[in-house]
């Protein structure tokens, strides 16, 4: 049975429990995406564009299988002469057909609609949460990406090229709103200034204190209406009191430093902001800083508490890095492009599970965040592996079943674990290995 076939059977389910494939991705939202594109298959191909968005999201789930085995597995290919099967050297071609653009179109039409809608049904105060930060991701180390992404310096360079990569996620769901990624060699400001356009107005964006940068957070604020930011304090940051807002709670003032007038003219001298100080047991003092000045609507209190949802994000890229991409020392694109379209590929397939344990909690009535993210990645691919082969009469009955399995993922609530950070991984001071260059033939 065909996967587009086993998806059209599951949408035809009432209260079809698999829906994160069919009902949460529609067939019309990759028509919109390869014709916004360009890229639509105009003539007959055993693998179109359309099933080749299946197969970069079956790259990302799952990374244990080749990715001819997953169209074998998943069966994508449509049926063909004497149904042999697809050749191989046909899938690294439907790939390249297909690039990198419809991907993009596809991960930010969709993740505009579920996490905005997700982070206005959880707010806070009255405003919709969320968080930005960065992270970094190992790509194979050919020449290309070598010299498109760049490579970490230390004392030596680093084995594998890196890519950086910038998201904005709706804190209380883990769904990502928009992403930004590229050459390592840029820095996470750039970055994080191209995501505010995707920042709903009456929102509140958590930071942590690298994005401390007037250049960074002034525009984030001028830029809608009622949209605020949230970070903590550096040991060196200063500022000038205003008035007393309460106990350790202050208005202030900061300068915006010359460098950062030169580089956008645009910014002011000075600009306000509240500084609010606090501490957790068995840690240092600590200052927040933020856009919110009414201390009466927006207590001091909640703030300390608010600020600390920020780690959601860092628990996100863990979810990315550990359980979806399996600890993997890179991902499997050989080029810029094909990389592209594989991280496109991986940050749809996570919102896709997400969005599918949202609705989860909805019915179990928890937080997002109490359900278990490996267990329910696990089902999901099981699942759909399992509507790949399965007949149509079949499906509905396993489909039903799908809501009870998840009811088991919920987890106990969160305990106050208090750790500091400590560097897990350091870069090594050995030389990297290095292929060596064929010798020439004597003549």
């Amino acid at each position: 049975m065909h996967l587009a076939s086993s998806l059209a059977a599951t949408a035809a389910v009432p209260r079809p429990e698999l829906g994160a494939f069919a009902q949460h991705l529609p067939h019309e939202w990759i028509e919109q995406a390869l014709q916004a594109t360009g890229t639509a298959t105009v003539r007959k191909r055993r693998l179109p564009a359309e099933q080749v968005v299946w197969l970069v999201l079956g790259m990302a789930l799952f990374r244990d299988r080749s990715i001819v085995e997953i169209v074998d597995k998943l069966d994508l290919a449509l049926p063909g002469v004497g149904e042999m099967p697809v050749a191989p050297s046909a899938v690294p071609q439907a790939r390249a057909r297909l690039g990198a653009e419809p991907m993009a179109w596809l991960f930010t039409h969709s993740a505009r609609y579920w996490a905005h809608a997700s982070a206005d049904r959880h707010r806070w105060l009255g405003l919709a949460v969320y968080a930005v930060d960065g992270t970094a991701l190992r790509v194979p180390d050919s020449i290309e990406n070598r010299a498109h992404f760049g490579s970490a310096k230390g004392r030596t360079q680093s084995g594998y090229p890196m890519a950086r990569a910038v998201a904005l996620m709706a804190v209380r769901s883990h769904l990502l709103a928009a992403a930004c990624f590229g050459p390592f060699t840029r820095g996470e400001h750039s970055y994080a200034n191209e995501l505010w356009s995707e920042v709903p107005d009456r929102s509140l964006t958590i930071v942590d204190r690298g994005f401390l940068v007037a250049g960074v957070l002034i525009p984030l604020a001028r830029a809608g209406q009622d949209r605020h930011w949230l970070t903590r304090a550096k040991k060196n940051t200063s500022w000038r009191v205003v008035k007393r807002l309460g106990p350790k709670d202050q208005l202030v003032e900061m300068e915006v430093s010359r460098q950062a007038q030169k580089k956008d003219p645009t910014l002011p001298k000075v600009f306000l902001a509240r500084a609010i100080r606090y501490q957790r047991r068995g840690f240092p003092p600590q200052t927040l800083l933020t856009s919110l000045l009414d201390a009466d609507r927006y207590p001091a209190t909640e703030m300390a508490s608010l600020y600390h949802e920020r780690w959601e994000i860092e628990l996100g890229y863990d979810e990315i890095k550990t359980e979806v991409l399996e600890r993997e020392e890179a991902i499997r694109s050989k080029s810029p492009t094909a990389v592209a379209q594989e991280l496109w590929g991986i940050l749809l397939a996570y919102n896709l599970v997400r969005l599918e344990m949202e609705r989860v909690a909805d019915d179990a009535g928890v937080d997002p965040t109490r359900i278990s993210f490996i267990t329910a990645l696990h089902l999901v691919c099981d699942e759909w592996l399992w509507c790949a082969v399965a007949s149509p009469g079949a499906i509905p009955v396993h489909l039903r079943n799908l809501r009870a399995k998840l009811a088991r993922l919920v987890l106990p609530p969160r305990r106050e674990r208090l750790y500091p950070r400590a560097v897990k991984v350091k870069m090594s001071s050995y030389p990297r290995k290095r292929p060596k260059p064929k010798r020439k033939a004597a003549k």
